[in-house]
């Protein structure tokens, strides 16, 4: 079946749990409206549909491919790249000074979603491009900016960012990649690196690696590491394109999913060295590089959305015209379609519910990111980027685990044909495995949230979002509508362990910090479960608000809250009781 884009849905994610009308009214956006916003997303998903979806199943099959040791993307991939190119949806987001639309993050987390539900390997070039892009307004010179930023911009030049090593893995205080300097500005690099996403390929003229490295005389671990540019061709000073540089890809990876996306282990500095530039200050790096992965890690959130989107409408369409059993009640020997029988339909409940509470959590934190960068009070900005940094571990994962739970019902919904290639749903299982693994795993997200985000401001920015989720489910309880049943209830026991297991959290960080980490991911858990549930519950109020008392939203809100946020309060006492065991398992009983 053809995508649909999910319009209403998005919109009425920006506008509860992002607070669209209210930021717009205070002129936050300037010019955009919802109904601006609507347009965007509607054209995004026209080209999403009739572009990028019919060459998901195509570059699944082909893969891309190292011919002669340049990268060949599969039959279609370039003209589709020049198509988006000419559309200008890579520029966005970008700054309108280096020909960039100048759009906030909720409208890029928006088409984000469309590109990604139709073809993830492809809305992956645009999302490392962005990510450098942000990277080098944020520390590079006004040459860098010049010379690198129209290009990329406009998505003729794409970009990456290239972290892992072979023996480090996610520690990156153990890479070894060298920067030799010149004398002249320019540094020598010689170093592997490896999962480098769209390292190389022939879509754009040049290719912009922002790599991490060390200087000679730097110091060990993170403290020690320094960012660099290193385009794979070379830029004369006109700006045109001049020699290749001595960079290649020695190599893709053979994966799971994603199969059109090409994987590369990259060689710096197999001859003379890879000429590049620092960006930023020596042995900085590292500061520079988690602005970007900051950035990548709600999009790939946002990716999570999108695969459990995608997922979503192709198990309803089979739901609809697979016919396979006889109705309760009805005649006997008459099949009906499958949509018919209630498992299937709770199957499809939790498939959605799902998906909109992690489209809920991404949009409010795009909003706070949005809020950092363009409120007129410092104390405004401040306060939104605390909440977005407290935000960002729970979108990034709590978001990529339901795009797992829910595209493996999605493969359940249609029987042995979900683990039957041609019906598509396996791809949807197999795209989104990677999910929980980039851009920092999960398991680093949850202990990223517990050490870093939970004592922030002394736990009083932890404490004021979980005040604000209080008030919204206050208001579906004052709402007293007899078909949000016990969403109330439900909703407010969620929030009510979420403080339980902060306070907990909080107590451990202080007196038994092993203890907080062996608890770290039930915690997350938990955050996204009583996040989601209020958000939902909010969307239902403002649908019966409206006179829609059967609105969608009601019955997802519900739906959540009844049979979704029932989880919160066993998570808060695995989180509070079960980390001795944990602990207990140490490595030699773990293996005896």
């Amino acid at each position: 079946m053809t995508f649909q884009a999910p319009v209403d849905d998005i919109l009425l994610a920006l506008k509860t749990a992002s607070d669209l009308e209210a930021r717009i009214s205070a002129g936050l956006y300037d010019d955009l409206d919802a109904d601006t916003l609507a347009a965007v997303i509607e054209e995004a998903g026209k080209f999403g549909a009739e572009v990028l979806e019919p060459l998901n199943r195509v570059g699944d099959k082909a893969g891309s491919k190292l011919v002669n040791g340049e990268v060949v993307t599969p039959q279609g991939w370039r003209e589709a790249y020049d198509q988006f190119v000419a559309g200008g949806w890579g520029a966005l987001p970008c700054p309108a000074e280096y020909g960039g639309q100048g759009l906030p993050e909720i409208v890029q987390m928006a088409v984000a979603e469309i590109w990604n539900a139709t073809n993830m390997a492809f809305g992956l070039c645009p999302l490392l491009t962005q990510g450098a892009i942000h990277a080098l307004m944020i520390a590079g010179t006004e040459e860098q900016k010049a010379a690198y930023l129209p290009r990329m911009v406009t998505g003729e030049w794409t970009g990456t960012m290239n972290l892992t090593e072979p023996h480090a893995g996610s520690d990156l205080g153990e890479i070894r990649t060298k920067a030799v300097p010149q004398g002249d500005g320019t540094y020598r690099l010689f170093g592997t690196k490896i999962f480098i996403t769209y390292g190389d390929h022939e879509l754009a003229d040049n290719i912009i690696h922002l790599v991490l490295a060390r200087l000679p005389d730097a110091p060990p671990g993170t403290k020690g590491i320094s960012l660099f540019l290193v385009p794979k061709y070379l830029v004369n000073e006109d700006g045109s394109k001049g020699a290749r540089n001595d960079v290649v890809c020695a190599g893709l990876e053979h994966k799971l999913g994603i199969h059109a996306s090409p994987t590369c282990v990259m060689k710096f500095g197999e001859g003379d060295g890879a000429v590049g530039t620092i960006v930023g200050a020596p042995n900085r790096g590292l500061n520079t590089m988690f602005h970007m992965m900051n950035q990548a890690r709600l999009a790939v959130g946002v990716q999570g959305v999108a695969i459990s989107e995608r997922a979503t409408q192709h198990a309803e369409a089979y739901a609809r015209e697979r016919t396979q059993g006889a109705k309760l009640g009805g005649t006997p020997g008459e099949m009906v379609a499958i949509v018919e029988h209630a498992d299937i339909r709770r199957s499809l409940l939790h498939m959605k519910a799902m998906t909109h509470a992690a489209r809920m959590i991404c949009f409010a934190t795009a909003g706070e990111i949005d809020v950092s960068h363009l409120a007129s009070s410092n104390d405004e900005r401040e306060a939104a980027a605390a909440r977005g940094a407290l935000l960002t571990p729970v979108a990034k994962a709590f978001s990529t685990d339901a795009s797992l739970e829910v595209s493996s019902i999605g493969v359940q919904i249609h029987g042995g044909m979900g683990f039957i290639e041609e019906t598509g749903a396996a791809q949807y299982y197999r795209d989104a495995r990677i999910l929980p693994i980039y851009e920092g795993t999960n398991g680093i997200q949850a202990i990223d949230l517990v050490v870093r985000k939970l004592p922030m401001g002394g736990g009083a920015v932890v404490k004021s979002y979980i005040d604000d989720l209080s008030r919204m489910v206050g208001e579906v309880a004052a709402s007293n509508r007899p078909e949000f049943g016990r969403m109330a209830e439900k909703l407010g026991a969620a929030i009510k362990a979420l403080v339980f297991a902060s306070q907990w959290m909080g107590e451990q960080l202080q007196s038994n910090p092993e203890a907080a980490l062996a608890s770290a991911t039930p915690y997350l858990r938990l955050f996204g479960i009583a996040a989601g549930g209020a958000y939902l519950g909010r969307g239902a109020v403002a649908a019966v608000r409206g006179g829609d008392a059967d609105a969608r939203a009601v019955m997802l809100a519900r739906y959540f809250a009844e049979n979704i946020s029932t989880e919160a309060p066993g998570l808060a006492d695995t989180i509070t009781g079960g980390a001795e065991a944990v602990i207990a398992a140490t490595p030699e009983r773990l293996g005896a």
